[in-house]
């Protein structure tokens, strides 16, 4: 994989992979159905990987479609946005959900569909003791190369009984973390205006360097 922005593009991939509508219980029925899932939405992707070049709006349409589902993107967008959550307004909340999805979409699309083969392993599920609604799913990409990438899912269970994704670590960078942290540095920057964040997020998350990040971890 290319080394710009590989988190991100990895963290891409996972969600277009990721499980969910699963009413699953113990962890082993839980590691099956993420495995399933997992196999059948990658061949999914590969299969309208040529849709991006012809229509990159009908190719984000069925990724937002198949991604809807199960990641609780409203969840991730509204930790994003941290404290500064309360200062928004419901409509600029909203706004940013969508924003958040779109600009993942537009800053790692291309990447995305020229990625070479990969594969995705389901190591191990892990519920938690304290909070049998949380569960960690760790996973791994394996690159045509050889190259292992470990992530972890971060998911709860709503009150709906479905499973749901509500963070990522990609190569030990916390996604939501890192995008929370950049949140808060650009409204500082804009001295507290919500707006002008929302507006320049997707430039953003452009200019956000998780090598870097990597390299902390």
């Amino acid at each position: 994989m290319a080394t710009l922005s590989r988190q991100l593009m990895v963290f891409w991939v996972l969600l277009a992979v990721a499980v969910a509508r699963a009413q699953a219980g113990p962890a082993e029925d839980l590691k099956a159905y993420v495995d399933d899932n997992t196999q059948r939405l990658v061949a999914k992707l590969n299969a309208e990987r040529g849709l991006y070049g012809k229509d990159p709006e009908a190719f984000y349409r069925s990724m937002d479609e198949a991604l809807s589902d199960f990641v609780d993107f409203r969840r991730i967008a509204a930790r994003v946005m941290g404290r500064y959550a309360r200062q928004a307004s419901p409509q600029q909340r909203d706004a940013f959900v969508e924003k958040f999805k779109r600009s993942l979409f537009d800053s790692y699309a291309q990447a995305l569909v020229n990625t070479e083969n990969f594969q995705i392993e389901v190591r191990e599920v892990t519920l938690l003791p304290q909070h049998p609604d949380r569960a960690s799913v760790q996973l791994e990409v394996i690159s045509a190369s050889g190259n292992r990438y470990p992530v972890t899912y971060s998911m709860y269970r709503n009150d709906q009984g479905r499973w749901l994704m509500e963070n990522v670590i990609v190569e030990g960078v916390n996604i939501g973390l890192a995008f929370r942290d950049r949140f808060a540095q650009e409204m500082e920057a804009n001295r507290g205006q919500v707006q002008a964040v929302i507006d320049g997020w997707t430039d953003t998350v452009k200019s956000l360097d998780l090598d870097e990040e990597a390299n902390k971890s």
